[in-house]
């Protein structure tokens, strides 16, 4: 098989891999985001136990590699249970990617999220109770719009390592664009001993992560306004 007839054949199995590695990649956001601001307030609670659980939890997530995570989540209930709770197939794999991806993130995120947060000066608080402002709409108000513009920086190189970091689902066999790649070196498709498709999933990281970098620096300029 020619080279101009190997083209298509590998670009089809390559979007096909690099569309689930989007859909990993949006649905850990949408999953960690939220996860980590709530992760972030149980860490600065005033009721030791929970914020001493939650710290020794983040320290342990953010201590440990992510594809022992991965392997773990993936591998324990079945072995030790007896219980596959992921289902089979791709499937079950992409949802035990999601929760590890979730878990791991939100930890990181949560981190993020305390900086911002202890990094608004509270005089600016304060001057939000002097107003009769509630909590919460000091938070929302004040803190939160404050914490957006600290964050953005620190937060935009943890999503664009998250990007990469997909490719790590391959290890428990989901077929994300790095698996489909390396497949033509295996055999795929009557296509086999071919290293440059390779080559190729690189681009599709360079190219998304090259999006993600000038969306995130738009971003920051609009919040230039608190400077």
């Amino acid at each position: 098989m020619s080279f101009s007839q190997q083209l298509p054949i590998v670009f089809e199995a390559l979007n096909v891999g690099f569309l689930q590695t989007l859909k990993l990649f949006f649905v850990t956001l949408l999953g960690a985001l939220p996860l980590g601001l709530l992760i972030s307030f149980g860490s600065m609670s005033k009721f030791k136990p929970l914020s001493g659980l939650i710290k020794t939890v983040v320290w342990i997530v953010r201590g440990s590699p992510l594809m022992i995570q991965l392997l773990i989540i993936y591998y324990f209930p079945g072995l030790v249970f007896q219980n596959n709770i992921w289902g089979s197939g791709e499937n079950g794999r992409f949802l035990a990617a999601a929760v590890s991806f979730i878990i791991n993130y939100a930890c990181y995120f949560s981190e993020i999220y305390r900086g911002g947060i202890q990094g608004v000066p509270k005089g600016q608080q304060e001057a939000g109770q002097v107003l009769g402002l509630k909590k919460n709409q000091i938070f929302f108000k004040i803190t939160l719009l404050q914490m957006i513009k600290q964050i953005v920086p620190p937060m935009s190189n943890e999503i664009i390592t998250l990007v990469k970091d997909t490719s790590l689902a391959r290890i428990i066999a989901l077929q994300e664009v790095i698996w489909a790649g390396e497949a033509f070196m295996k055999g795929s498709n009557g296509i086999s001993g071919q290293i440059w498709p390779l080559f190729f999933t690189a681009v599709y990281y360079l190219a998304f992560n090259g999006i993600l970098t000038l969306l995130f620096g738009k971003l920051e300029k609009k919040l230039s306004y608190f400077k």
